[in-house]
């Protein structure tokens, strides 16, 4: 595509107000989760899904991004005020943030993460435009072989996102998987699963599912919170939220350097936001002068923190673009979110419908400048989000999340699916089972188990057509290294915890 398709596509997308309106509109409700303990992107962008399956791709996946973009960002709000992370991925938000806040200079930290924020979204943007692209030329010579071992680097990545317990993990995946079976054979048109229900025909929709189970546990996990934050006391000037030039000016190295760390953490899968914190956080202490700062109301902690967290978002958006794996738990339900307007990310995507990448990179870029804006404007709104009482937000989340899961094919047997499989999440969740396992069980599951059959009915169920083909073998060879590493960490730290209980 030419440079005057390229512009022509920007032009279009920033030149058009429902676009412009409902990027606004998703990233003013990401700051709002991002800003409340407990909410997050994930289940912000799985109740705006059903706002968006009618509306067009690029306006649909730009509100998606927005919500994503502003709920990470609006994780300091709780982090430097209460000590509480709004997100896990703030937690390193807290070692700083909160002890300027402790010292009066809560505005200066809030602005110091906002800024941190853009910026690091904005570099990781850039990478994303810049790999995307050319990594999804590499992919249009992919046939079922190479798809095949595709998802099954995306399955082991159920290993890394399955937290501390890894027994735990591997039984969420499983559960993921085997719901992803319900429904037809995709070779031989068997109905699986089904018990004779027709509304399981078409197998698990991922809708219903992703509100299950994102909002459904969060929403019964708060209603046993008694607890209510309050905020009424803490008065912002906006002159104290605008960093120094000259403080800022010496804090770009910590800025680039801690968004290209956030960025490269992103592009590897399940790596997540809270590792590219921490990252960041040990490298910027690393290069200070007054290390011994850190921890005790120093501002680039914060810059190191937020800048890296925010850069995952691009990271994150290359490998669910180009080879359809989600970077993160937020991209997992995105990928669901793309899947559900009809668009298959890979090399297909970037050849038949550029017009609609070229809208989602932009969109992406307006809501970073939109998050920045916002928070500048309405700091002391997200700052009073805090008090809004629980039995009112858990009220209209419900409401919500029901109508949202009815919506897309009015049909209330997925009203009965987002309540069973949310209550299923929820006693998953207390027993400690991690739910992001389970939704790439659900959304790689398909993919892999109609892609690997192709392939073996291609070679007459001849296993070596994943090892002679060069790509599909480094992508089974990767999965298994993955896998094997996973397996040897979670045996390490086992041993570890034995050693530790020995000792004590």
């Amino acid at each position: 595509m030419d440079i005057n398709a390229i512009l022509a596509g920007v032009t279009a997308t920033i030149t058009d107000p429902l676009t412009l309106l409902l990027v606004f509109v998703g990233t003013f409700m990401g700051l709002i989760f991002g800003s409340l303990p407990g909410l997050t992107a994930s289940m912000g962008i799985a109740l705006l899904i059903p706002i968006t399956f009618t509306l067009e791709p690029v306006p649909a996946i730009g509100m998606m991004l927005g919500c994503y973009v502003g709920g990470i960002a609006g994780g300091a709000v709780a982090a430097i005020l209460l000590n509480i992370p709004g997100t896990p991925s703030s937690v390193v938000t807290t070692l700083d943030g909160y002890p300027m806040a402790r010292q009066g200079r809560a505005a200066e930290a809030l602005g110091w993460a906002v800024f941190a924020s853009g910026f690091g979204g904005i570099i990781s943007w850039l990478i994303l435009v810049i790999a995307a692209p050319s990594l999804a030329v590499l992919c249009t010579s992919f046939s079922a072989p190479e798809y095949a071992a595709l998802a099954l680097f995306g399955l082991t990545i159920i290993a890394a996102v399955s937290g501390k317990n890894l027994a735990k993990g591997l039984i969420a995946g499983c559960i993921g998987l085997t719901l992803s079976f319900v429904g037809v054979d995709p070779i031989w048109g068997e109905l699986r699963f089904t018990f004779h229900n027709i509304n399981l025909m078409s197998g698990i929709n991922l809708l219903p599912a992703m509100i299950g189970f994102y909002s459904i546990p969060q929403i019964l996990e708060s209603c046993t919170e008694p607890n209510q934050v309050d905020t009424s006391g803490v008065h912002l000037k906006l002159k104290n939220f605008v960093p120094p030039m000259k403080e800022f000016f010496s804090s770009i190295g910590n800025i680039v350097r801690s968004s290209l760390i956030g960025t490269a953490i992103g592009i590897i899968p399940a790596a997540g936001a809270n590792i590219a914190a921490f990252l960041a956080y040990d490298q910027a202490k690393r290069f200070s002068k007054d290390p011994d700062s850190f921890g005790k109301g120093n501002y680039n902690g914060i810059i190191a923190s937020e800048a890296s967290n925010n850069g995952v978002c691009g990271g994150a958006m290359v490998p669910l673009m180009t080879l359809g794996i989600p970077g993160d738990a937020v991209t997992a339900v995105l990928l669901g979110g793309l899947m559900i307007q009809g668009l298959t990310p890979g090399s297909l995507l970037f050849k038949e419908h550029m017009d609609v990448v070229i809208g989602i990179f932009t969109t992406m870029f307006i809501a970073t400048i939109l998050m920045v804006l916002i928070q500048m404007v309405g700091m002391r709104l997200f700052v009073q989000v805090l008090n809004v009482p629980t039995n009112y937000l858990n009220a209209a989340l419900v409401v919500l999340s029901l109508v949202g899961s009815y919506a897309l094919r009015n049909n209330v047997f997925d009203v009965g699916i987002t309540v069973v499989l949310g209550l299923l999440a929820y006693v998953m969740t207390r027993g400690g089972f991690p739910m992001a396992p389970c939704v790439l069980g659900l959304v790689l599951g398909t993919m892999f188990e109609r892609e690997m059959r192709l392939a073996l009915r291609s070679s007459h169920n001849d296993w070596s057509i994943f090892f002679t083909r060069p790509v599909a073998c480094a992508f089974v060879i990767i999965s298994f290294l993955f896998a094997a590493n996973s397996l040897y960490k979670a045996y390490q730290e086992k041993k570890k915890a034995k050693a530790e209980q020995a000792a004590a």
